[in-house]
């Protein structure tokens, strides 16, 4: 079983991630952030680095994917594969930050490996705010983040929410970050727990 949680960044992923492992007991596979030898430069100079830091997600999540494939394990996964294909990727071009030459080849690749992976057998989106966003961003005091501009998230959000509208890999989970504290309420986490348990019963029941 193969669960994944996708979200803009301070959306949540990684925390969610990490209770739902902990109620479920299953393994956790979290997105390399402290290990990636690019986002430093990359928030400092996007335009130079955006390519590196994008080709450098798509590998690694590959061979993460790869190897939750190999493994036949109950996996619950901090982003997606599709986020970078979809969302960070295309932004980045749109932005000027990506020339089209190395989107296109970037995308190709992404194209050519989708032939070899399947969807997660639930997708939880995080839905956030703006505000939210950086609220969380500010909490956690990542020093690379510091840089993140308000525009760029908002153009990240808003490219989230028309991918998501139009998903249809496989099950899909909403939920609303503005509304629901699951990092600090347990009443809030047990509403997602309950939700994914109608979920799963329907996937596997």
């Amino acid at each position: 079983m193969h669960i994944a949680v996708a979200g803009n960044i301070g959306s949540g992923k990684t925390t969610l991630t990490s209770l739902l492992s902990k109620h479920y007991k299953w393994d956790a596979h979290y997105e390399e952030v402290e290990d990636n030898p690019y986002l430093n430069d990359f928030y400092n100079d996007m335009q130079r680095w955006s390519f590196n830091l994008q080709i450098y997600f798509l590998n690694s999540r590959f061979n993460q994917i790869i190897e939750l494939k190999e493994a036949s394990k109950k996996i619950i996964q901090d982003r997606t594969i599709y986020e970078d294909a979809h969302i960070f990727a295309p932004n980045l071009h749109a932005m000027g930050l990506m020339s089209t030459r190395d989107y296109e080849n970037y995308f190709s690749l992404f194209k050519s490996m989708e032939k070899f992976i399947g969807p997660p057998d639930l997708l939880i989106y995080l839905r956030a705010s703006v505000p939210a966003l950086v609220r969380n961003i500010q909490q956690r005091g990542r020093e690379y983040e510091e840089a993140i501009r308000l525009d760029y998230l908002k153009r990240l959000n808003e490219r989230y929410e028309a991918w998501i509208t139009t998903y249809t890999e496989g099950p899909l989970l909403i939920i609303d970050v503005d509304n629901n504290n699951f990092r600090d309420d347990n009443e809030d986490l047990g509403k997602i727990i309950s939700s994914v348990d109608a979920e799963i019963h329907g996937l596997f029941g």
